[in-house]
């Protein structure tokens, strides 16, 4: 059982502890810190200890992963002022507690850095907690009758909105518009594919946002027609704004909610950081939280990057934030998705021989755009999933760094999900992250080889063979179109065994990696993702006293059983914001 207490001054009181049965017990985490900075024999931690204030927490009693190259464990954590002040043995890091220390005992289990999700829509990912559930709906009847009990929830005229409809799980049948009408006549539905790059919406939307028969087409998008002509619900990429742009925006307090409601959902989940991309109305709601000390999780947010000129101004003006908050990211588009047939492809797809997918943006723009950030010292970072738009992308990249000259810029690709075998070793040779969602690997691989065959789909999620060619792997979730639990990510990672559990030994197995090097893709380098790898990423003195406990050692366990590992507490900056046997 977690027991969490403060040190006895002089009458000893009973240690707190939290009610609720757990097949395993928490365990205390601590790591030595000062064993670097000092003399290397533990008599000089101690001496230390005593000419410098208690600790506010200390963790003990559990297997710490530090994360550090060739100093990976440790036994004990202590925390003071928000940071790590010491790392190492559970006997030496007593030693910095006081009578007002903070004592977390882990009883056995694994303390690791805060994890990072290194790309999720953090504010959307809040609102779709409370929005209509689509994501397995398996057939279209379940899909009508989901919206329908939904709609009667709801005043009429709100609109209808989330979903993450998955359109393979009743046989790869795009939805039309007439599934929902007779179930919706008070409501305006607009609800997206859970890749969010296909949306459909019913007749009360379309008339909403004036789309008839004669809407036109549009670059980079597609609006899915009957035989008639007339639109038949679904949207593709750039064509959804037909829509888009009439669904109301939700007021302040709600987005606050969702913001809250965010926040508390990934703390269950060990994530303390997060890289968002969004809009400048999201860093709005961020601000706002800030002000009001209202953030428990820290925040990287990008906003688009055709307004990188806006960014440099606000940068310029008011500068890139604190540990809890920063700006200076920029985020972009080249392709769609691979569900919605919208990646862009060297060669057709398989099931589609007449498509080789979309670019939603100019090369040409797209370049300008990049250049423009880059030139301002902005950090870009651009969604490429196809082998084409990673192509593309690599291109651009390379041809912008070598005008602007060599500087530290840290070029991000979004997904980098369908490679060509000539891109890989671009990565580390340009200093390209690939910013990859493991849990996509599992989820697209039920279906991915019958769009882009088998060949190709060796190149896909291609984690070990990108970490071969030295290229830095961070990793996310992609949250609200894949679920914000990196020890799921990591499952998928080293097992690669697809959700419907028909690839036992792994889908596209030899991109299978080690759990080592999956927890340094959620920790050490989604922090260099972000630049602030002198922070956070690592347990190590003088970095934020981010941590996570888990209930196993998941390096200890059989592959298939990490996706049974549960976190039991989550520490940020010191404060444990969750802890699973908490009431609630």
């Amino acid at each position: 059982m977690t027991t969490i207490h403060r040190r006895a001054a002089r009458s000893p009181r009973p240690p707190l502890r939290h009610a609720g049965a757990r097949a395993r017990a928490l365990r205390l985490v601590a790591v030595a810190a000062l064993f670097a900075a000092c003399a290397p024999a533990a008599p000089g931690l101690a001496v230390a200890a005593a000419l410098s204030p208690a600790a506010d927490l200390v963790v003990v009693g559990g297997t710490v992963w530090t994360g550090v190259d060739g100093a990976p464990d440790a036994r004990a954590v202590a925390v003071r002022d928000g940071r790590i002040v010491a790392v190492g043995s559970e006997a030496e890091v007593r030693r910095l507690a006081g009578p007002e220390t903070r004592v977390v005992d882990a009883a056995g289990s694994m303390v690791v850095p805060g994890f990072i999700d290194a790309h999720v829509h953090f504010v959307d990912g809040g609102f779709r907690l409370s929005q209509v559930q689509l994501r397995d709906a398996r057939t279209p009847a379940e899909f009508a009758a989901r919206i329908r009990d939904y709609a009667r929830t709801v005043p009429a005229g709100t609109w209808i909105t989330g979903g993450d409809w998955d359109h393979s799980l009743w046989g790869g049948e795009l939805p039309r518009r007439e599934w929902i009408d007779s179930v919706t006549p008070n409501h305006p539905v607009w609800v997206s594919r859970l890749d969010g790059h296909m949306a459909l919406a019913n007749s009360a939307a379309l008339a909403a946002a004036g789309v008839d028969r004669a809407a036109p087409e549009v670059e980079g998008g597609e609006v899915v027609r009957r035989a008639d002509g007339s639109p038949a619900g679904v949207f593709r990429d750039n064509a959804m704004a037909m829509v888009d742009r009439v669904v109301p925006a939700p007021p302040a307090e709600l987005n606050d909610r969702a913001l809250d409601a965010a926040m508390r959902y990934v703390a269950r989940q060990g994530v303390t950081s997060v890289h968002h991309v969004g809009g400048w109305g999201d860093l709005k709601v961020f601000r706002r939280a800030h002000a009001a000390g209202r953030l428990k999780t820290r925040v990287y947010a990008a906003v688009p990057l055709h307004t990188w000129a806006r960014l440099a101004d606000t940068v310029a003006a008011t500068g890139r934030g604190d540990e809890w908050l920063r700006i200076g990211g920029l985020k972009g588009y080249v392709d769609g998705s691979l569900g919605s047939h919208t990646a862009a492809f060297h060669q057709p797809f398989t099931d589609d021989p007449t498509s080789r997918g979309l670019l939603v943006v100019d090369p040409d723009t797209l370049q300008r755009w990049i250049g423009g950030a880059d030139a301002a010292g902005l950090h870009v970072m651009v969604h490429a999933i196809g082998d084409r738009a990673n192509t593309l992308l690599l291109d651009a990249y390379e041809r912008v760094a070598a005008r602007n000259g060599a500087r530290d810029r840290r070029f991000r690709i979004e997904h980098a999900q369908h490679l060509a075998p000539s891109d890989l070793p671009r990565f580390a040779a340009l200093g390209v992250i690939p910013s990859m969602q493991p849990y996509h690997a599992i989820d697209d691989g039920r279906w991915a080889t019958a769009v882009i065959g088998p060949e190709r789909s060796r190149g896909t999620y291609a984690f070990r063979a990108l970490l071969d060619a030295r290229a830095r792997l961070a990793f996310g979730s992609d949250w609200f179109v894949a679920p914000p639990t990196p020890l799921e990510g990591i499952y998928a990672a080293v097992t690669r065994r697809t959700l419907d559990d028909r690839n036992p030994g792994g889908w596209v197995p030899e991109q299978k990696i080690t759990v080592e090097e999956a927890l340094r893709a959620y920790t050490a380098t989604a922090a260099y993702a972000s630049f602030e790898e002198g922070i956070k990423g690592t347990l190590e003195p003088g970095k934020l006293a981010d941590l996570v406990i888990i209930d196993r050692d998941i390096r200890r366990v059989a592959p298939e059983a990490i996706r049974e590992a549960r976190v039991t507490a989550t520490i940020i900056g010191g404060e444990i914001v969750f802890q699973a046997d908490a009431p609630r």
